[in-house]
């Protein structure tokens, strides 16, 4: 997944780790995408928690550039797209 697909889908995100977990707890998820220069203690509940629930996981650069895709002014770690 890129930078454009989560602009495209900037309605349907989930901005946040916890907000991740607790979307794809409640099964509300189709894909996740991880910011690789994130801290890994940040992201790795929302990896694993994706991969036992086999939720598809994009990664991307930069926490910054993830953040602008968003619409936010701040670095995002992890957004979830919506089903």
């Amino acid at each position: 997944m890129s930078y454009e697909k989560v602009t495209q889908s900037k309605n349907d995100v989930i901005i946040g780790t916890k907000q991740a977990i607790k979307a794809l707890k409640e099964n509300r998820v189709k894909e996740v995408v991880i910011a690789e220069d994130a801290d890994v203690r940040v992201t790795n509940k929302v990896l694993i928690l994706a991969e036992e629930l086999k939720v598809p996981v994009s990664k991307v650069a930069s926490m910054k550039k993830l953040g602008q895709a968003c619409g936010i002014e701040v670095g995002a770690s992890a957004v979830a797209i919506k089903k």
